[in-house]
């Protein structure tokens, strides 16, 4: 199994996402990217996941890792490698659990 999405909300002219985006880059991390200039839908919906206002907010999955800053910190502390393989180990248990969710339902 691959790893999770990440996802980024971004602004053409933000420096931070810049930074957070060469990061991501660096890693060979692929990531959607979405920019909220001037699309309050997308702004708000960005609100909304990550309880903050500043772009950029970085997922990985839906865990929410944060800012520019915080992407940096769980890099060097190697909680993103963690937060990557975690998550696609949970999105693999998940998947079996379904799996066998919908073998015990054909069974009965």
């Amino acid at each position: 199994m691959g790893t999770p999405p990440v996802t980024i909300y971004s602004s053409a002219w933000c420096g931070y996402c810049m930074r957070a985006k060469a990061l991501l880059d660096s890693r060979g991390i692929a990531y959607k990217e979405i920019d909220v200039d001037g699309n309050r839908a997308l702004r708000e919906e960005m609100i909304a996941r990550s309880g903050r206002r500043t772009v950029p907010q970085v997922f990985i999955g839906e865990h929410h890792v944060g800012g520019s800053d915080d992407l940096a910190a769980a890099a060097r502390s190697g909680e993103l490698d963690r937060l990557l393989g975690a998550s696609a180990r949970a999105a693999a248990e998940r998947a079996t659990e379904q799996s066998l969710s919908g073998d015990e339902d054909s069974h009965v």
